[in-house]
């Protein structure tokens, strides 16, 4: 093994001992009309592409404010990690824009389970130490 084979290992174990959170990642499908609240919320997944461990933790210092829907949205950024071994589903699919990160559980109660964020980016590279995600609170 090279001095960067085995910095890489290294590295990649001392991540995901940072990773507390749980998540599950997955693309929805179609939305549905629900006529009891009269909102359209996601389908059922069509690709689940990770559910297990996870580090979430803000991303930038200030919220942005944004008019939605004549409503007042604050969108609050965070970097997902989720292990970089974690295998693409069979299909081959990758993360995109749009995908969803469901947390499931939490040791931080600011990082709350049900917390819901949405995908904007995804970060690769071979010499990376874990899968990151660019995600959006959109509460």
């Amino acid at each position: 093994m090279s001095d960067l084979e085995a910095a890489l290992e290294a590295g990649r174990a001392e991540s995901e001992g940072l990773m507390r959170s749980t998540i599950r990642l997955y693309r929805p499908g179609a939305d549905i009309f629900d006529r009891e609240t009269g909102l359209t919320v996601p389908g059922p997944p069509t690709v689940v592409f990770y559910d297990g461990k996870a580090r979430v933790k803000p991303a930038q210092l200030a919220d942005s404010e944004v008019q939605a829907s004549e409503q007042q949205v604050t969108l609050r950024q965070y970097r997902v990690s989720i292990p970089f071994s974690t295998p693409l589903p069979a299909s081959g699919e990758r993360p995109r824009p749009g995908d969803i990160v469901d947390v499931t559980d939490s040791p931080d109660p600011r990082i709350a389970a049900g917390l819901r964020l949405w995908v904007k980016g995804v970060e690769y590279g071979d010499t990376a130490t874990a899968w990151r995600l660019i995600t959006e609170d959109r509460s």
